[in-house]
């Protein structure tokens, strides 16, 4: 587990597990939505974003965090360890609404509501996005570890087990 992708719908909890599991692990965390966006709201070009990728691709190993459905063939290729978190949407709309207002490390900016069509986004991710998050999945599932979390219990444990494991090394 040295090169890791984290998954799933915007609000399920992807930036907390990978800090938690960067910070257990030592492996540095890169957050796709930092590595994308601006500041200011705007962001960089699609390829200019795949060439940051490219450049991570080339480290000994990384956590990356975030969905970016175009990316995620990319990410699979390259990594050896992949976390979905694949939690209900009620859960993830929870979680999106709990962030507004906050600074977070994982967002350029802070988000002051949450938006209709973002909302949108998480609502019909389980029937959009998911669909084929786990066909390519299932393309690479004999080259990588894959790790499905239903439920934000199923990642924390996972995080409380993986760091008894590393104490007792």
């Amino acid at each position: 587990m040295k090169k890791i992708i984290v998954i799933g719908s915007p609000g399920s909890g992807k930036s907390v597990f990978s800090k938690k599991l960067s910070d257990i692990t030592n492996i540095k965390l890169y957050h796709l939505d930092m590595l994308y966006h601006k500041e200011n709201g705007t962001h960089i070009s699609k390829k200019k974003l795949e060439e940051k990728l490219i450049k991570i691709f080339k480290e000994d190993s990384w956590i990356i965090d975030g969905n970016y459905q175009r990316t995620i063939e990319m990410r699979l290729k390259q990594c050896d360890t992949v976390f979905l978190l694949n939690v209900p949407t009620d859960v993830c709309i929870e979680g999106a609404e709990s962030r507004i207002g906050k600074v977070r490390e994982d967002l350029p900016w802070v988000e002051q509501k949450l938006d209709e069509n973002f909302k949108q986004v998480i609502i019909n991710f389980s029937k959009e996005k998911l669909p084929k998050i786990y066909e390519l999945l299932n393309k690479y599932k004999d080259n990588i570890d894959i790790n499905i979390f239903n439920s934000r219990d199923e990642a924390d444990n996972f995080i409380d087990n993986i760091g008894v494991y590393k104490c007792q090394k």
